[in-house]
């Protein structure tokens, strides 16, 4: 199972729609999947059900911080300009910092990212979410490592059979390359993950829908800027 070109050059956007279509199913289905959960278990009118959720908006919340220092530490050694490239790369195999680990922390990310966002949802629309973006990472890492292969032949392979694709494990399975982080633009190409940490923990301090939204948009605003400014920058590099 893996994707087309088409689909790797339009990710972003393809994720997009994902949630779009999750959180649009409101318009169907007007419950809260968190809600629903509290209703089937301790009862709407519990006097425990606004702690709990309270808790699942906490959650939600830790989700979105562990993706974003996730993303953040895993984009720090594969560079920004490389992870918002609409061109597949393939040219070398990873293994410092999180690749040490699991072979796809980015899409791990994501997929975290996917629970957490999908928490605000309704019951159809967190379904749509989690099991929309768990297929799609799928397809993505089935394509990045069909062309992982052809290119690095048996070191890929090894790298593979030593380093889970998606379970992390504890402890490092290869030993450092070396290579050094570059934190400034990891921070800059992650400005987006970051900014929906900021909405969701907006939300479950505040539960102002309204004010969850805006934080959204500022940082989708504040992400497609930062990749219009690494473009720029690369096709500057690429020319001098």
């Amino acid at each position: 199972m893996k994707a087309t070109d088409f689909e790797f050059r339009n990710r972003f956007w393809i994720f997009g729609l994902i949630f779009g279509l999750g959180f649009w199913l409101y318009a169907v289905d007007h419950v809260n999947v968190v809600q629903y959960l509290i209703n089937i278990t301790v009862g709407e009118h519990s006097p425990h059900a606004d702690l709990l959720a309270r808790c699942a908006l906490a959650f939600a919340a830790l989700l979105m911080l562990v993706t974003a220092l996730l993303r953040t530490w895993a984009t720090s050694y594969l560079r920004s300009d490389v992870m918002q490239d609409n061109d597949l790369r393939a040219e070398k195999i990873v293994a410092s910092g999180p690749y040490r680990h699991v072979r796809n922390p980015l899409y791990l990310g994501n997929i975290l990212m996917a629970f957490g966002m999908g928490l605000l949802a309704s019951r159809v629309g967190f379904i749509v979410i989690v099991v929309g973006n768990l297929i799609f990472c799928l397809r993505l890492i089935g394509l990045e490592e069909s062309n992982l292969q052809k290119e690095q032949g048996e070191s890929y392979f090894e790298f593979c059979r030593r380093v889970p694709r998606l379970w992390p494990s504890f402890g490092p399975r290869l030993p450092d390359s070396g290579l050094q982080p570059h934190w400034k633009q990891a921070f800059l190409g992650e400005l987006f993950m970051w900014g929906f940490f900021a909405a969701v923990t907006v939300f479950a301090v505040t539960l102002n829908a309204k004010a969850m939204w805006i934080t959204t948009a500022v940082s989708i605003i504040l992400y497609l800027a930062s990749s219009y400014l690494i473009t720029s920058r690369k096709k500057s590099d690429t020319t001098s």
